[in-house]
């Protein structure tokens, strides 16, 4: 019971500090969490993660706390998904809550206003970035390759929830029809090493 609170409370430090540095919303949050989740912890794969950033944006809600909650889910249950939440949440509330009162006094800033204008395309910068590394073991062959490219341009004129319904309808009906051609589809993800969270990592682990 001892490891289980204290792998909650590495979930909840780890969405802590990803939380305030993330601007521009959940898709800037996506190379810092493949950075601490996958990378550094290795408590998820990056199939893994590609699966929870696909369901939250299905579900309604920002895609930075639905992405927090699924991926706290998924290591520690219930308890990991509000750690995960609340984390991800608490620094975001504090800076805005800040930032509210202060506004009024320095929103003519002329400094500040450079600061956002950067700030603005740094955030494009990061979110090319998590298209790239996603897109690295979400591509695995030509199927895959079409649907992302016919997929880009139908953003433009369509809600991405529909977009995503659609691509689910394309994998129920390519992957069996793959099959019935003799193509060996393998749905079974290949993983590195176990995802299953091992106890004794935990209690020599630094915050």
């Amino acid at each position: 019971m001892q490891v289980q609170w204290k792998l909650v409370f590495h979930i909840f430090w780890t969405f802590f500090k990803i939380s305030p540095v993330t601007f521009g919303g959940g898709y800037a949050m996506i190379p810092f969490i493949i950075k601490e989740i996958v990378e550094k912890r290795k408590w998820l794969t990056n199939d893994d993660i590609n699966d929870v950033i696909a369901l939250s944006q299905t579900v309604p809600g920002a895609v930075a706390v639905n992405t927090a909650t699924f991926i706290g889910y998924r290591i520690a249950g219930i308890r990991g998904a509000l750690a995960a939440m609340i984390g991800v949440s608490l620094p975001t509330f504090l800076i805005v809550l800040t930032l509210g009162v202060s506004y009024y006094y320095i929103h003519d800033n002329p400094k500040l206003e450079a600061a956002f204008v950067s700030i603005r395309v740094t955030i494009v910068a990061i979110i090319v970035y998590a298209a790239i590394k996603i897109a690295k073991t979400a591509i695995s062959d030509k199927t895959t390759y079409f649907i992302m490219a016919a997929g880009v341009p139908v953003l433009f004129f369509i809600h991405p929830v529909i977009a995503i319904l659609f691509g689910a309808i394309t994998g129920l009906i390519v992957v069996p029809l793959k099959r019935k051609l003799g193509y060996n589809i393998d749905l079974q993800k290949s993983k590195d090493e176990d995802p299953t969270i091992n106890p004794d990592y935990f209690m020599g682990a630094g915050i």
